[in-house]
């Protein structure tokens, strides 16, 4: 079978598992516009917001759990 891609995403994955560091978002997290944002009820379903992370590549999005 002849693949698609070069890449190995399991490898990727337990690359980015090894050198993830705990708790990187914590800080985020604990910040009073997330907890705003996150704690807000709106008045209905379609108020839901989604939190959404952007950046250009290697500064750390992945990182952030």
């Amino acid at each position: 079978m002849t693949r698609l891609s070069p890449l190995e995403p399991k490898l990727r994955h337990r690359d980015i598992r090894y050198y993830r560091a705990d708790n990187v978002g914590k800080l985020l997290l604990r910040t009073n516009g997330f907890r705003s944002w996150h704690d807000w009820i709106g008045e209905s379903e379609d108020d839901k917001a989604v939190l959404f992370c952007y950046g250009g590549p290697g500064v750390g999005k992945t990182f952030i759990r």
